[in-house]
């Protein structure tokens, strides 16, 4: 019996240790647990409050900013997420507003969190004087200095406009203006040397282009100029303000010209074939009865001039001017103070580089050699599928 008693007494002293142990053990543990979540708190409630503290010095508002860039080396303006490795201009202009401290560093990979939109898409390798992006930022000090010492000397933003917290400059744009620069050769006869540098175009011929380009004038149906829209697709109907040809320049001892054409929108590649057509006639190819036979229910083949002198020349935003702009808060979208700026920017950028790209790559001599290959005629009507291929959105000319 006596046994009995001692050896449960040292069990049990034995056991009050063990949990004694353990609940030491466990305090501890549950000690250091409200420690270290209380740190992991701490720091997030630290990033909170110098948010907060941010939003608070800079207040977050929707700005219009107005962009010039030269598209060389680029593969269009549009970011594209799923091909990180074809750099386009969107992914300079996100990089520069996270660095400047304009936008938090998540919505860099999160475009729709800022509200972002781009008034055109562009190409790849097409420049642009005047886009128009829409955002929300914070309104940091000397904003346009910080957000360009983060820009390549090829981009630029040439000035912003507080805009309405709904404006969109894709959806508010009312018409865009477009530039297309070219060796005048291109308006030479077809069996002239093509690479002749030494080529000036006559005032006659001059006048022939733009009366050609005076064709294109009013509401028409582009769907030849473009791929994927039926004849019977509203959406290709699109209506031209203006189409003219400019007076020559010499540049590097070639001759150039530039053409200008506004529009409501435009559709993927109708600018350059509407060029492309307008050179083919100039040159003999075929008669320019076939703009207006471009218009009918059949398809017809039409050549796409080169994309290199192609250049977004401004976006006009009419309508919004004339509810907004004379409210007392907002500003009118003319950018008529940064017109010196962006002469400027095409004269040291743009010019130059469609000029040294031409005449070294020789692109529009290039493509003239293959004109003898389209007939321009109508062919069976192409199939009409429903898919956005606006330049002004998701696609580009």
């Amino acid at each position: 019996m006596l046994r009995s008693c001692r050896i449960i007494h040292i069990l049990s002293r034995h056991l009050s240790h063990f949990s004694k142990s353990k609940m030491t053990e466990d305090s501890v543990k549950a000690l250091k647990r409200p420690a270290d979540d209380a740190l992991v708190e701490t720091e997030h409630e630290d990033k909170k409050i110098k948010t907060d503290q941010d939003e608070k010095k800079y207040p977050k508002k929707k700005v219009a900013l107005l962009m010039a860039y030269s598209g060389k080396g680029y593969y269009g303006m549009q970011r594209n997420a799923k091909n990180s490795q074809f750099r386009t201009i969107e992914d300079e202009l996100v990089t520069a507003l996270v660095r400047a401290g304009c936008i938090p560093e998540g919505h860099g990979d999160d475009m729709k969190k800022m509200s972002f939109q781009r008034c055109a898409r562009t190409d790849k390798g097409v420049s642009a004087a005047g886009q128009v992006v829409s955002l929300k930022v914070w309104m940091i000090e000397n904003i346009l200095d910080k957000i360009n010492a983060h820009l390549p000397s090829h981009i630029r933003i040439l000035g912003y406009k507080r805009v309405t917290g709904g404006f969109n400059s894709k959806n508010n744009c009312d018409a865009r203006t477009y530039s297309y620069m070219l060796p005048t050769v291109s308006f030479s006869p077809k069996d002239y040397n093509q690479e002749d540098t030494s080529f000036r175009v006559s005032s006659e011929t001059l006048q022939k282009v733009n009366h050609l380009c005076g064709l294109y004038k009013g509401t028409h149906n582009f769907h030849s100029f473009t791929s994927q829209k039926g004849p019977r697709d509203p959406s290709a109907k699109r209506y031209i303000t203006h189409m003219s040809c400019g007076e020559p320049f010499v540049r590097q001892g070639a001759e150039f010209a530039v053409i200008t054409v506004r529009g409501q929108s435009f559709m993927m590649h109708q600018i350059r074939k509407m060029i492309g057509l307008v050179i083919a006639v100039v040159k003999g190819y075929v008669d320019e009865g076939v703009i207006e036979r471009s218009w009918g229910e059949e398809k017809v083949d039409i050549p796409k001039a080169p994309g290199l002198g192609l250049v977004l020349e401004r976006v006009h935003f009419d309508r919004y001017n004339k509810r907004f702009g004379g409210d007392g808060i907002h500003e009118t979208l003319e950018w008529t103070e940064e017109e010196e700026a962006v002469a400027a920017f095409k004269d040291k950028h743009i010019y130059p580089s469609i000029v040294e790209t031409e005449l070294l790559e020789k692109s529009m001599v290039n493509w003239m050699a293959t004109l003898y290959i389209h007939d321009f005629e109508a062919t069976a009507t192409g199939s009409q599928e429903n898919k956005d291929d606006d330049e002004d959105g998701n696609a580009s000319d």
